[in-house]
């Protein structure tokens, strides 16, 4: 066989495969075996007919045709090592001259592939790149933030009997209405102001009601079958609590941490907050650094490849192709795939590899995010294919973190910012294994691209109850002091006292919230198996063949 690649774009090249017929004949013999197990010739049994006499009964381009289907995807693939290309897209057949299809057996196979091939990416020395992003400075404002939120942690909720105010708790019935049709409807509720876990407007609906009183507002629906409606909602008090906080001195120090002063339950937490937003400037400068290499790489985008990505998008949202939408996400679309690109390139040159514990704990905390149970996650992630999809984000997530190692970070005065200590804090830890983990706690945030012909796994996101786990009074022993992880800090939810245990066990999960619709950046499609044209058909008289 040979081979031979043209240049047709940056990103696609066409393949000419010529294949003599000698090389060819074992792939024929093959195929009029297998076709002679279809077909009934009087006096010959299934499998056991001679090649000629097949050929005068089915022809021979039947045969050839055959031959070539089975073969084709083995000369493309080796073309594809051979020429050292790295397809990323599917690839166009076109067979402009077959083998002898009358007289005597020979001639020449000529396939021609057209195909999309991951652009190439010369990568800068990243150590001459420069990052300038926000000095973390801790404050007194934020230790006291810390603190606050540690005292919510051991709240108790009192009951009061006064309009709603910002910041409290509330028991509450919903009903909501399009037209004069009920499409939902909870009850009992428990909701916290200011949370923004709820339907958006509820705030100001509840502001200033008190138990027993109703009203009504208009508001977008976020889940169900009614997603993305508008709709009248009808909220009802059942009950109004305030959120009592403990004394911030030294019996609290004691009750919430290992520290018997206040003073150094306040040093302890200034140190986590700081250990905290270092952390949050690794992922300010992770994003500079893409966002740097963007500007300086001029990647190539594959126009076809980008249809393709939109048409799966439209499709999935239920929309025809020419949608206006699409034109709306072309130029998102076009970013992801050079982001893609970009941290591939990383990714090969720093050799980064993860772990299965690495991306275990990657898929866990999607199934947390999602609200889902974490296998019960993992096995709808393998059913869909989804698994290599995940693996993926989490290895260029990994890399770009990795490559802050390599890069220079400075705050606006030009003073360095030590990045590298976070990613390598972890004394007796791998680093690699270290980094993977900030890598899944950023790719958290961010969506998941599918590298597959299937769509992320699709679930609903069940809305967050407010904690009001009973603990008691205090507890018999201290509770050690927790460090902070060098991850990105997932938002805390209060873990609230409630004063009356029975109600809190009563209280019920808010409505489902739908997960918001996310754009699935441009995937690598596998390279399917090429299928070939027709042979030219010759007239002959055909044997009949079995239907199986």
């Amino acid at each position: 066989m040979k081979s031979n690649v043209e240049q047709l774009e940056p990103t696609r090249v066409k393949i000419s495969v010529d294949v003599e017929y000698d090389e060819l004949k074992p792939a024929v013999d093959a195929a009029a075996k297998k076709l002679s197990q279809q077909v009934n010739i009087p006096g010959f049994r299934r499998g056991k007919v001679p090649t000629r006499v097949l050929e005068s009964h089915i022809g021979r381009p039947a045969i050839i045709e055959q031959a070539v289907n089975d073969s084709l995807d083995g000369y493309y693939q080796q073309a594809i090592v051979e020429n050292e290309l790295d397809p990323i897209g599917q690839p166009e057949v076109d067979i402009t001259t077959w083998p002898n299809m009358e007289g005597a057996p020979g001639g020449t196979l000529v396939v021609e592939i057209s195909v999309d091939t991951r652009p190439e990416i010369n990568l800068p020395d990243l150590s001459t790149i420069t990052l300038t992003t926000d000095k973390p400075v801790v404050t007194d404002e934020d230790v006291d933030a810390s603190l606050t939120e540690m005292r919510e942690r051991f709240a108790t909720l009192k009951s009061v009997e006064r309009p709603v105010q910002a910041n409290d708790y509330v028991s509450i019935d919903m009903e909501a209405k399009i037209g004069d049709e009920v499409v939902d409807s909870v009850s009992g509720i428990s909701y916290q102001l200011g949370s923004g876990k709820l339907l958006e407007g509820i705030d100001e609906a509840l502001e200033g009601l008190q138990a027993d009183e109703t009203t009504t507002f208009k508001s977008t629906l976020a889940g169900g079958d009614h997603e993305g409606e508008e709709a009248d909602v009808t909220v009802t008090v059942q009950s109004v609590k305030e959120s009592e906080l403990p004394e911030a001195d030294d019996d609290f120090a004691q009750l919430a941490s290992e520290f018997d002063t206040i003073d150094e339950f306040k040093a302890d937490l200034r140190a986590s907050v700081e250990k905290t937003k270092l952390t949050d400037t690794v992922y300010a400068a992770r994003d500079l650094l893409l966002e740097e290499l963007n500007k300086q790489l001029d990647v190539p985008v594959p126009s076809r490849i980008i249809d393709a990505e939109i048409k799966r998008h439209l499709e999935a949202e239920g929309k025809e192709v020419g949608d206006p939408h699409g034109d709306e996400i072309r130029e998102d679309t076009e970013k992801q795939f050079r982001d893609q690109m970009i941290l591939d390139a990383i990714v090969e040159k720093l050799e980064v590899e993860i772990g299965q514990d690495e991306l275990l704990e990657f898929m866990v905390q999607q199934a947390q995010m999602y609200n889902i149970e974490p296998n019960q996650f993992i096995q709808a992630a393998a059913q869909t294919n989804q698994v290599s999809a995940f693996a993926g984000e989490l290895t260029r997530n990994k890399a770009l973190i990795l490559s802050l190692r390599e890069v220079k970070v400075v705050d606006q005065d030009g003073e360095a910012i030590d990045v590298k200590s976070v990613i390598d804090e972890n004394e007796g830890v791998d680093e690699d294994v270290e980094a993977g983990a900030m890598a899944a706690a950023a790719a958290t945030d961010e969506p998941v691209a599918a590298e597959e012909d299937t769509a992320v796994v699709e679930a609903e996101v069940v809305e967050e109850k407010a904690e009001e786990a009973a603990e008691p009074e205090a507890p018999a022993k201290k509770a050690p002091a927790k460090k902070a992880p060098a991850k990105k800090p997932a938002a805390k939810k209060a873990d609230n006292k409630a004063e009356d245990a029975t109600e809190a066990e009563a209280k019920e999960k808010a409505p489902a919230k739908k997960a918001p619709a996310k754009k699935a950046p441009a995937k690598k499609p596998a390279a399917k198996k090429p299928a070939a044209k027709k042979a030219p058909a010759k007239k002959a008289d055909k044997a009949e063949t079995d239907e199986k």
